[in-house]
C-alpha cells in the first residue's frame, strides 16, 4: 500500500502542472487585466507637448467620451497603430495622446513624420502617470467616458477589428448615457 501512495504523488503533481500549463496557454497575451478599470483617471497636470508652459490636468477630460492613447517616438508599434489613429480623428474620434517617457523634440519631430491624431498630448517624461494608469509599454489606448472614468484598456496597436468589435460599441453605449 505504501509503493502504491509514493507513485501517486508525482503523478498528481504532473497533472497538476500539465493542468497549469494547459491554461497559460490558452491565455490572450493582449488582453491583461487592468485594475483601474472602472476607477477614475488618477490625478494628474502634465505640460502639452506643443506648448510645455501649459499644464493640462485630468478634470478637463470628463464630459466627452475619449481615447486617451499612450504612445512614444521610440515605439515602433505606434507607427503602425498611427495610420489607423488619423483615421479615426478624420472621423470625429476625440483622441488625447499621452507620450511617455519621451523626448519632447523627438516626439514632435515623429508627429511631423507621421501625422497628428490628437486634439491634445501631453508630456509624461518620467511615466509616473502612465504608471498611475498601469500601462506596460507603448501604444495602448484607454476609453474614458464622460466622467471621466476608465471604461476599457487596450494593450499594443488598435487595429480596425479591435475598433469594429470592442471600441466603437462601447463609445457609441456611453456616449448615449447622461
Amino acid at each position: 500500500m505504501k509503493k502504491i501512495g509514493w507513485k501517486v504523488i508525482p503523478i498528481t503533481l504532473f497533472l497538476l502542472l500539465c493542468v497549469f500549463l494547459w491554461r497559460g496557454l490558452s491565455l490572450n497575451p493582449h488582453e491583461l487585466p487592468s485594475v483601474q478599470l472602472g476607477k477614475p483617471l488618477p490625478q494628474f497636470s502634465l505640460p502639452q507637448l506643443q506648448d510645455p508652459n501649459s499644464f493640462f490636468n485630468s478634470n478637463q477630460l470628463r464630459d466627452q467620451v475619449i481615447l486617451l492613447n499612450v504612445w512614444a517616438s521610440w515605439c515602433s508599434a505606434c507607427i503602425d497603430e498611427q495610420v489607423f489613429m488619423l483615421q479615426l480623428a478624420r472621423q470625429g474620434i476625440p483622441i488625447y495622446g499621452l507620450n511617455y517617457k519621451d523626448k519632447p523634440n523627438d516626439a514632435l519631430r515623429w508627429l511631423k513624420q507621421w501625422g497628428n491624431p490628437y486634439k491634445l498630448i501631453l508630456q509624461d517624461q518620467d511615466g509616473k502617470v502612465a504608471i498611475d494608469l498601469g500601462v506596460y509599454g507603448a501604444p495602448e489606448t484607454f476609453v474614458v467616458d464622460k466622467k471621466g472614468v476608465i471604461r476599457y484598456r487596450h494593450a499594443g496597436v488598435m487595429t480596425q477589428e479591435v475598433w469594429l468589435k470592442e471600441v466603437s460599441p462601447l463609445i457609441k453605449q456611453l456616449e448615449q448615457i447622461s
